[in-house]
């Protein structure tokens, strides 16, 4: 790794071949300055960033590209939305999306590594698909970022180049839970059985989920991402002290970084370890917490899309529901708002008119009621998703849908 100027990394990056395909950290693990450094550098390049935020290059010449859409790629003209789930994403960078240069943000070194901190999700994949090709790895070496272990430690030898920026890493704006995020946090912590191991995505209702779960014991977290309602959960003493905290990325507030910064409960693995399937089965009572923007009389829930419109994307969503459902003990639960306050509309709908997300949940919740899904037969999963999570403001309208889709209602 040789620690060089901006002035000599532009001077790199401007030798890179026409309109490369550059994958950089997302999330709030963006290496921002480099990334400044490449813009100014290469006139057409190609941006690869799961969950962008707010701040990506936004002129002519630059086409972003992303599996999971983020508040920075939203309504972007010429954005390339790549439909996949997030455990296939390192097989999509290797085969299909091969970049041409990784640009990372990192700790500084100790030990002859670096580690990737709070971002680990595909990055390993790329740099070693960018590397395999004879492909740049550069790293924004910020002494901010925590040093975490697991697959993110990286040995300096597999980053070419590196510049030194201290930047203050950020996180999510923080947002008081509303009556309806903690009615549905209690009914869903309702369902997670003792020592249970969670996955929790991202927003106010699994924030209302952990919340509600401060006072168990023996838990453990087997999930792609956390954030500070796993340090409560630590902190309340509800974590088992046996198994480590395994996720692949984080994000949250200044207390949640220093708490991570070379602590070994916390084990960061790459997106194909945690998102597997077939080793989220492994882990006991896997309880799998995602939200959706709507659900339908089938069971079907869209996490994805708006007016067809793509919003996210898959995420992780569909590889933790099968996940769970394959782990001794586990459930798949989708919770919601049964209304949508801004649109004023219910998020249950007869039929969804868009992609699915995902499919055969063990329950779907609101703060109207839980629904039991896994193991009732079509007619009584659509008649619980009618009488006890949909809003009793679009109760009649649902039965009267359903009718005409089949189901004998109620």
């Amino acid at each position: 790794m040789r620690v060089v100027s901006e002035s000599r990394l532009a001077a790199v990056l401007a030798g890179l071949p026409h309109r490369p395909r550059v994958v950089a950290g997302g999330n709030f693990a963006t290496p921002w300055r480099a990334l400044a450094v490449l813009d100014e550098a290469v006139a057409e390049h190609r941006l690869f960033v799961l969950n962008g935020q707010v701040g990506l290059p936004d002129r002519e010449g630059v086409v972003l590209e992303t599996p999971f859409v983020g508040p920075g790629q939203r309504g972007r003209a010429g954005l390339r939305y790549f439909p996949c789930r997030l455990s296939l994403v390192p097989h999509l960078l290797n085969e299909v999306l091969v970049p041409d240069v990784v640009i990372v943000q990192t700790s500084p070194p100790v030990d002859g590594t670096v580690s990737l901190g709070i971002e680990v999700n595909v990055l390993p994949a790329a740099i070693e698909a960018a590397r395999a090709r004879g492909g740049l790895v550069v790293a924004q070496i910020n002494p901010q970022m925590p040093y975490t272990f697991g697959d993110a430690v990286v040995p300096v030898g597999d980053v070419d180049f590196a510049i030194e920026a201290t930047c203050e890493l950020s996180g999510p704006e923080r947002r008081a839970p509303s009556a309806v995020s903690c009615a549905i946090g209690e009914r869903v912590a309702a369902l997670v059985p003792e020592e249970a191991t969670l996955q929790l995505g991202i927003g106010a209702v699994p924030d209302a989920v952990l919340e509600s779960l401060r006072s168990r014991r023996g838990l453990g977290v087997w999930s792609e991402m956390f954030s500070d309602g796993v340090l409560a959960l630590e902190k309340a003493g509800a974590l088992s002290p046996a198994n480590p905290i395994t996720a692949s990325f984080a994000f949250g507030s200044r207390e949640l970084y220093d708490w991570l910064d070379r602590n070994e409960r916390v084990r960061m693995l790459r997106t194909e370890k945690t998102n597997d399937p077939g080793l989220i089965a492994r882990q006991p009572r896997l309880v799998s917490v995602n939200s959706a923007l709507q659900v339908d009389l089938f069971a079907q829930a869209n996490a994805a899309r708006v007016h067809g419109v793509i919003y996210s994307g898959f995420g992780g969503q569909t590889d933790f529901v099968v996940g769970a459902l394959h782990s001794p003990g586990g459930h798949a639960i989708i919770a919601l708002p049964s209304w949508h306050p801004k649109a004023n509309v219910s998020t249950v709908i007869p039929r969804l008119s868009g992609p699915v997300t995902s499919l055969q949940h063990s329950f779907i919740v609101s703060e109207q009621g839980t629904a039991a899904i896994w193991g009732h037969d079509a007619v009584s999963q659509a008649q619980q998703i009618v009488d006890r999570v949909a809003h009793p403001d679009a109760r009649d309208d649902l039965r009267a849908g359903g009718r005409d889709l089949g189901f004998p209602l109620r």
